[in-house]
């Protein structure tokens, strides 16, 4: 493996749990749907995921 792919390969792994990769699909999908609308900053989106989280509580038990 070289150093290019697995410098990648991290740079993927951090991007996924730290939710960059999130916001950076949210961006995405909000630019597709909403063409005219401005894009929210991250600090908003992640004010309306924690409320949207606590208005719709989903059990993690099976």
């Amino acid at each position: 493996m070289s150093l290019g792919r697995l410098l990648t390969g991290v740079s993927w792994y951090l991007r996924e749990i730290t939710g960059a990769a999130d916001y950076e699909r949210y961006c995405e999908r909000h630019r597709i749907r909403h063409p005219n609308v401005p894009v929210p900053n991250r600090s908003a989106y992640e004010r309306e995921r924690a409320r949207h989280r606590e208005e719709n509580p989903q059990s993690r038990c099976c």
